[in-house]
């Protein structure tokens, strides 16, 4: 198990830093951006500050590039690319099409909806304890823990475990994770954590008898046309990655940048999703029909789950510092890159690398804001930033 681990996450790493050697040798790459999203005309004044915005922004450091879009159930409001995605060791220009290590916006989208497929299909009860479902993970109280508590935060367990619990393969991390204690009694506090989700991950692994990634890619992202997202992207997608920080001296460009999912081989229920805007505005615009979404094709409509499944996913729930959904962030201490003129309804999330993505069914809209905000110093700060666009670019709709 050990061997094929390292060796799997060698390869994994070894594709993708030869991806990045190779277009360091290109002098320049072709501004082609992905199928169904080309640049808008910005004249419209409810854009009118977003470029002043950003390239304030990348002038300040904050971030080299970033990708803004804003649309609604049909079409594409706005899309546009600014700067770089990627400065050191070349320059490599941010375009439409370029792939985001998403970090935590793989907890809703991925794992999430995941999990939500498998409620809709009556395989998960969200109220029923993960112990039922895990019966080793029930150990030091856990076992009164339940799904939504996990979805929610509110499960008592720590935000992060120590990294060294996974440096010895993904067997024993599990194991490591079955082993914690609880820092508070479920239900009773709320508090951000990655390992819950990856309990999420495992479940959904669990109870489909597939690994998340692949389960994932098979109702998830097909389904939607979502051809670019994925965990583990191939070489050809690492090409026009944009990259994070450094690992062992080499770029960071297409592996996921959480350290924690990269010795869980990239797959992992807290992040490791990559994709781009496009992928990106099919899942928000299929959440703004209640999972519902016209295939790649265009052809016959595909269905996530049911309408009665979004509601329960995307209703608010109080959790004593403010609300969130399942998966999702509503109005919590963590909605700073929300803004201030979505609506109450309005469910969204965040990502340590820098991605921003919020969807507002009362208004029909999907923001979203994609940068890499690490690179390439790792000071980079973008969630004011996204939020003051997301404020002017959504009042006046």
């Amino acid at each position: 198990m050990k061997a094929t681990f390292f060796l799997s996450t060698l390869l994994s790493v070894s594709l993708c830093m030869f991806a990045s050697e190779t277009i360091a040798q290109e002098s320049s790459l072709p501004d082609q951006p992905a199928p169904g999203l080309v640049p808008t005309d910005s004249s419209d004044p409810r854009f009118a500050t977003v470029t002043p915005l950003v390239s304030a922004a990348i002038a300040d450091g904050q971030t080299p590039g970033a990708v803004v879009v804003l649309a609604n159930a049909d079409k594409v409001l706005y899309a546009s690319a600014f700067g770089d995605r990627q400065v050191q060791p070349t320059v490599e220009p941010m375009t439409l099409d370029t792939v985001f290590d998403l970090a935590s916006i793989s907890k809703p989208v991925g794992t999430a909806t995941s999990v939500m497929v498998l409620v809709d299909e009556g395989k998960i009860d969200v109220n029923e304890k993960v112990a039922t479902y895990l019966p080793e993970f029930g150990q030091h109280g856990k076992d009164e823990i339940t799904v939504d508590q996990l979805l929610v935060h509110t499960a008592g367990l720590i935000p992060d475990n120590a990294l060294g619990d996974y440096q010895h393969g993904i067997d024993e991390a599990w194991d490591r994770i079955c082993n914690l204690k609880l820092r508070s009694a479920p239900g009773e506090k709320f508090a951000y954590t990655d390992v819950g989700f990856i309990v999420l991950g495992k479940l959904v692994q669990k109870i489909s008898g597939r690994r998340l990634d692949a389960f994932a890619a098979e109702r998830v992202f097909g389904p939607l046309g979502m051809t670019e997202t994925m965990y583990n992207p191939p070489a050809k997608l690492c090409e026009r990655a944009a990259t994070t920080e450094t690992r062992d001296g080499k770029p960071m460009k297409g592996v996921v940048h959480d350290p924690r999912a990269f010795l869980m081989d990239g797959v992992a229920g807290h992040a490791g999703v990559f994709s781009t805007a496009a992928d990106l505005v099919r899942y928000g615009q299929a959440m703004l029909r209640k999972g519902k979404l016209a295939d790649a094709t265009g052809d016959s409509p595909q269905q996530l789950f049911t309408a009665a499944t979004f509601d329960l996913m995307t209703k608010p729930r109080d959790i004593k510092r403010g609300t969130r959904t399942y998966g999702w962030d509503n109005q919590s201490p963590y909605s700073r890159n929300r803004g201030k003129s979505l609506s109450p309804a309005a469910f969204g999330h965040g990502g340590f690398t820098g991605t921003v993505m919020w969807i507002d069914p009362a208004k029909e809209l999907v923001f979203i804001f994609l940068s890499t905000r690490l690179h390439p110093d790792g000071k980079g700060s973008v969630n004011d930033l996204a939020g003051q666009i997301s404020t002017d670019m959504c009042k006046d709709w």
